[in-house]
């Protein structure tokens, strides 16, 4: 998933710790919903998310539609300012130069789990995971190890517990990752000494 080129999410900025806007920022969003709410209704309902969706990423029309209804929490048909806010997050957090997927996850593990619970089961089965895991740019492969790997239990759900495991894990590989990433940088930049000639 990415965002288009152009559109206004580009220009907000989202804290590389706590994977939230600014004060500004936020308010630069409270008017952007504003103008989309074009019934004055303070939603927007899921022909409004559909086109605002399709405009600024490349998600397709049921990833859209999957994506509207993980975040219609009461089933009202409609998406409120703290939805959509929380979408332009989660939308933040996945464009290329931030990469804040697993910050994201971390920061806001008990909504994340809540929006991948989609049978309301407190628990996240593999197939809710796979159908939700472009969201957070979560590959095959590191699905699979997810659950061998964090599901305690042995009953092919993560129960919130096992789930937080997986979040903290993922910000301490993500950490180890830039630790490395930045002692390359360091290394390349710092001149090997000649000896004497």
């Amino acid at each position: 998933m990415r965002l288009k080129p152009g559109c206004l999410l580009q220009f907000l900025y989202l804290d590389k710790i706590y994977c939230l806007l600014s004060v500004r920022n936020a308010r630069a969003l409270a008017e952007y919903f504003q103008l989309l709410d074009v019934h004055k209704k303070n939603t927007l309902n899921d022909l409004q998310v559909y086109h605002f969706l399709h405009y600024v990423t490349d998600l397709t029309k049921e990833q859209i539609m999957l994506v509207f209804d993980l975040l219609d929490w009461n089933a009202t048909g409609e998406l409120g300012f703290d939805e959509f806010y929380m979408l332009v997050c989660i939308l933040m957090a996945h464009e290329k130069q931030n990469h804040l997927e697993k910050q994201f996850i971390y920061q806001h593990s008990g909504a994340v789990f809540e929006l991948l619970d989609m049978d309301g089961g407190h628990t996240v089965g593999p197939r809710e995971f796979q159908a939700t895991r472009f969201l957070f740019n979560i590959k095959k492969q590191e699905l699979e190890k997810i659950f061998k790997d964090f599901d305690v239990s042995g009953d092919e759900q993560l129960n919130y517990k096992e789930f937080k495991m997986f979040t903290i894990f993922c910000i301490e590989r993500q950490q180890k990752k830039e630790r490395e990433k930045k002692k390359k940088r360091l290394n390349a930049e710092i001149p090997e000494p000649s000896g004497p000639d």
